[in-house]
């Protein structure tokens, strides 16, 4: 990084601490018009974005314009409706006062000041401007270092703030390491990563040097129980809907499986027959592409590891980045495929009798950002949840919990803190400020 850029960084930086100063962003109508003008020009970049992603991961144009583009506006559809509502003071009962003076007490939810925002690659316009509409509401400022594995999304993201925001408001700086640890030395007032937990330790341990609250957005190996009582059809295509989206890229994919001993066959038949049906051998690239050559090595070394285990697909193109849906049997936990997130087109199957012994194995491992079960039966599915712990989980489904801005959305432990979407975000981007008053 040259002095020229460090700079440049430095100077925006304190363009965005001087605005702050000003109140202007905390004023609700404000922030309200700033939404609203960001609405527009975002959703006008709707085919520059649907293209970049394509280039960048293999994404179609229906999967780019439902994941990248409608879920960011269905949240700032939200966030325009409701945040005049949501900011309003919180009033609450008061304890006496001693001279039997009147006691008012509220909360208000204060914005923390200028933020930055680590995008990520796999989603890389949802999983950037989500956490940025939301610190926006809450009345900050923000800073964005958009992901450099994925370079034409990076741009794109680059020219939507430019048109939308003078940049002592938003603003953003490409780069990759060097640029992300130089911004990572300057005294934020908030810091929210998205990414894998590696990395989220070395933002982590920056954020603790200066004492920056922040929001750590990761991942883990997210498992799915399919028990006997389920119902398999259902099973093999909502898994499915959540593994293959985005070629396996995505922090709460299933991870792996475990299915009941009992209806193990059959589940295993019918996720070979939707594959085959709906991935056939001509069309390897359907899911989208791996984000890099050096992250296809390592799911083929997965693969390497346990040859006969491979029990569908397998196949892969270096040059295209393109990863066959595959499918493994027997696996166990010693296998390398089961010692980190996979994050890739690999779904690993295991099998149980004793749901007792799951829930241990799933407990004795740091805790996912997801977890999916399903059953037929209520009483199970609650059990295994109640038993459990992870960001958040779903019953006969996967994934459609991280589009709803009506949850909170987070994980816990090894897999994140901090949840936001919709309303939480105003939560998560704000310090909740007591104010007590004496009459």
């Amino acid at each position: 990084m040259t002095t020229e850029v460090k700079n440049r960084i430095k100077e925006v930086f304190e363009k965005q601490k001087d605005f702050f100063g000003t109140q202007a962003t905390k004023e609700i109508t404000f922030r309200k018009r700033q939404l609203q003008n960001f609405r527009k020009v975002f959703a006008s970049y709707t085919d520059a974005i649907c293209e970049a992603v394509n280039i960048d991961l293999g994404k179609s144009r229906a999967e780019a314009e439902y994941v990248e583009v409608q879920i960011v506006l269905d949240e700032l559809d939200d966030m325009i409706e409701n945040m005049e509502e949501w900011a309003k003071p919180t009033y609450v009962k008061s304890k006496p006062h001693a001279s039997g003076a009147e006691v008012i007490s509220k909360y208000i939810y204060e914005p923390y000041g200028v933020n930055y925002i680590i995008g990520p690659f796999n989603y890389p316009v949802q999983l950037t401007f989500s956490p940025l509409i939301g610190a926006l509401m809450a009345g900050n400022t923000a800073i964005i270092k958009p992901s450099e594995n994925t370079p034409h999304v990076a741009q794109v993201i680059e020219d939507i703030i430019s048109e939308a925001f003078d940049e002592q408001y938003v603003a953003v700086f490409q780069g990759a390491i060097e640029e992300n640890t130089y911004l990572l030395s300057l005294a934020f007032d908030y810091i929210f990563f998205t990414g894998s937990p590696n990395v989220g330790k070395i933002v982590m341990k920056a954020a603790a040097e200066q004492l920056i609250p922040l929001t750590l957005e990761l991942g883990g190996k997210s498992p799915t129980i399919v028990h006997h009582d389920a119902d398999i059809e259902k099973a093999v295509q909502r898994i499915s809907a959540g593994k293959w989206i985005n070629c396996g890229q995505t922090c709460v994919a299933p991870d792996y499986v475990y299915v009941h001993e009992s209806v193990k066959g059959a589940f295993i038949d019918q996720l070979k027959s939707y594959l085959k049906a709906t991935y056939n051998d001509e069309s390897l690239g359907k899911i989208g592409k791996i984000v890099s050559q050096h992250q296809i090595g390592n799911l083929a070394g997965y693969l390497d590891a346990a040859p006969e285990k491979v029990i569908y697909g397998g196949k892969y193109d270096l040059e295209t980045r393109h990863f066959e849906a595959t499918l493994m049997d027997e696996v166990n936990w010693n296998d390398a495929v089961m010692q980190q997130e996979i994050f890739g087109p690999i779904l690993p199957i295991l099998t149980y009798s004793n749901i007792d012994e799951v829930l241990k194995e799933i407990n004795s491992r740091p805790k996912p950002l997801a977890l999916y079960v399903f059953s037929e039966s209520q009483q199970f599915a609650d059990d295994v949840i109640a038993r459990t712990t992870s960001g958040d989980a779903e019953i006969n489904s996967t994934l459609i919990h991280v589009g709803s801005h009506y949850l909170p959305f987070g994980g816990v432990g090894a897999s994140g803190m901090g949840k936001y979407h919709g309303r939480f975000s105003l939560e998560n981007f704000s310090h909740q400020r007591s104010i007590l008053q004496v009459k």
